[in-house]
């Protein structure tokens, strides 16, 4: 398969995982959001947040910052990150799918898009779990090297353990699975939160919604319309 369909393929599929991720933060994620945006600025103690995947959206409050108003212009500049992350999401599904030498349809990408899910979601957020504002965290440093360390270790993981050709390789990939957690996430001193405990738990819940709602959206979209692509040679 060409770039320029594997190209139009990721387009395609990231506007639709795209528009249907918004849709979906609107319902349980953003409240939330603004929900904790209230417990922050309501006290002068100085938080920091950290830098996340689609729906682990960074939220910095400096008051020297330009940041969308709430309402339609903060959805539309939402919607926009949503839709670039989503392609570049995308094209790395296609990239790795033409590696593994696999042509995708619907029903095989969801699978993929479920992997994604895994990798870039589920095993980042075992140590680093979705935080709202005005949660105390580590330095965004480590935990960034943490998360891509992570994302790299289970992306390889699997990969041995579904294409190796030997146990031998499928056992190294299971020791990639488990060896970010083991060395275990960046955290704070002291574990607190502006925000009460029960808004936390909604909050993790949407985002962990939200989140497979995209990826299997996004790996069904893509190995369709790389099908139909696909289709017209």
């Amino acid at each position: 398969m060409s770039f320029s369909k594997i190209l139009s393929a990721a387009a395609l599929a990231s506007l639709f995982a795209g528009i249907l991720l918004t849709l979906v933060q609107q319902v349980g994620v953003i409240p939330s959001i603004l929900e904790a945006e209230k417990y922050e600025t309501s006290t002068p103690a100085d938080t920091k947040t950290p830098t996340t995947t689609p729906a682990h959206a960074e939220h910095g409050h400096d008051s020297q910052a330009w940041a969308p108003q709430d309402g339609l212009e903060r959805t539309f500049f939402t919607f926009a990150a949503n839709i670039l992350i989503a392609m570049g999401f995308a094209l790395l599904l296609g990239a790795a799918a033409t590696l593994s030498g696999r042509h995708i349809s619907w029903k095989s990408g969801l699978l993929w898009g479920l992997a994604g899910y895994f990798i870039f979601f589920v095993a980042p957020s075992l140590g680093l779990a979705p935080e709202l504002p005005g949660t105390e965290a580590a330095a965004l440093q480590t935990r960034q090297i943490w998360w891509a360390a992570t994302a790299i270790c289970t992306a390889g993981g699997l990969a041995l353990m579904v294409f190796a050709p030997n146990y031998l390789f499928k056992g190294i990939g299971v020791i990639m699975l488990v060896v970010p957690h083991l060395v275990g996430a960046p955290h704070p001193e002291q574990q607190a939160a502006l925000a009460p405990q029960e808004l936390i738990t909604t909050f993790i819940i949407a985002t962990a919604i939200a989140n497979a709602v995209f990826w299997l959206s996004l790996g069904g979209a893509y190995g369709f319309f790389n099908r139909k692509l696909m289709d017209e040679v």
